[in-house]
């Protein structure tokens, strides 16, 4: 049996989300196509999907190298478009599997995260 995947946005995580779905809304009134913030937004979204079909898709990142900061015991990375990542956790029961979303930051603040 395979157990349903929920994928769930936490913190900063939701917060760069939502701040890319209010530009994108923005620009998408203004009658722009194509920019930055709408592959990010896209890239995300797709992301996202894949995740939810393969919980390991992102590269995974080694026990020792996960900074203290986010607290568990797996991490696993996505990149996205231009240069974003996308770093995520897996945490099951018996009932279901959940990928919680930690951060979505740009490659210098992921080296900042990470060293």
């Amino acid at each position: 049996m395979n157990k349903p995947v929920r994928v769930i946005l936490l913190d900063q995580a939701k917060e760069e989300y939502h701040r890319l779905n209010e530009i994108v809304g923005r620009q998408l009134e203004r009658g722009k196509n194509h920019t930055e913030e709408m592959q990010l937004l896209n890239s995300i979204k797709q992301k996202i999907e894949l995740v939810k079909s393969n919980l390991f898709y992102g590269d995974n990142i080694k026990e020792n190298l996960i900074p203290k900061k986010y607290q568990v015991s797996n991490l696993w990375r996505v990149e996205l478009s231009q240069f974003w990542r996308m770093i995520y956790t897996i945490k099951g029961d018996q009932v279901e599997i959940i990928c919680f979303i930690l951060d979505i930051v740009s490659h210098p603040e992921y080296n900042k995260i990470f060293g």
